[in-house]
């Protein structure tokens, strides 16, 4: 746990290794990765984080921006001593990634991107307003109970955060232009029905950042990585963070 901008933002560490730093999904934590990486990778040392609000780190601020969550993960990594780092983000990680990767593109060797966007095309939005925890099931207040330890307040403050995505233009508004700075080797990971962001914003993105690469994931939704598509998306990071192409 460290103290940073106004929070404090809680992270593990596991294995030995290249340090490999992982961003969850929005709602969710750094416990996430278990589901898709049981063991780090071998010759890895994992980061897994939890953005500001989510999991064991705080938010007393209220205000949610993936902005912000880029500026605290990169105070982390100060923190750590980590002037450079490969990285792995899952949706709103992904989204904190694309803004560290332009803010500071020297900082990042390796990037995957996993369901990710270059701005909230206006399908989304009304999902984003439309996020209710009155319909939630017992087995999906379960999780989020344990995944969130400060109880059913800080849940209800991620998903009111949510609600606010859908009036949102400013923090996720990445240009052609501003995604040709990112400097890193890329992967782009994209279910082909997700219901967020259409196929062809990952195509946006692949064009735009020079050194990209693309896997449309067929007949996946959002987070094509979890599950029986966990084995498949762990083979292709291993080949990607080890050279390949």
């Amino acid at each position: 746990m460290i103290s940073a901008n106004g929070c404090e933002i809680h992270h593990e560490v596991r294995g030995d290794g290249a340090p490999l730093l992982l961003l969850h999904g929005f709602t969710g934590s750094g416990r996430d990765w278990l589901h898709v990486f049981p063991k780090p990778l071998p010759g890895y040392q994992f980061i897994e984080a939890d953005l500001r609000g989510h999991g064991r780190s705080t938010n007393p601020s209220g205000v949610f921006t993936f902005r912000q969550a880029a500026a605290d993960i990169l105070a982390l990594l100060d923190h750590l001593k980590l002037d450079r780092v490969s990285a792995i983000g899952m949706s709103g990680g992904a989204k904190t990634l694309l803004h560290m990767a332009t803010a500071q593109p020297s900082r990042i060797d390796r990037l995957v991107l996993v369901s990710a966007t270059p701005y909230f095309p206006a399908a989304a939005r009304p999902l984003f307003a439309a996020l209710d925890l009155e319909s939630a099931t017992d087995a999906e207040w379960a999780r989020l109970r344990e995944t969130h330890v400060y109880g059913d307040d800080q849940i209800r403050a991620i998903y009111e955060q949510g609600h606010r995505l859908a009036e949102s233009y400013d923090d996720m508004n990445f240009t052609p232009s501003l995604l040709s700075t990112i400097t890193a080797k890329t992967l782009i990971v994209h279910g082909d029905r997700d219901p967020f962001y259409p196929v062809k914003l990952a195509v946006e993105m692949y064009e735009a950042i020079p050194d990209a690469r693309l896997w449309i994931v067929p007949n996946a939704g959002h987070g094509p990585i979890f599950g029986p598509l966990a084995p498949a998306f762990v083979q292709a990071v291993r080949g990607f963070l080890t050279g390949g192409t």
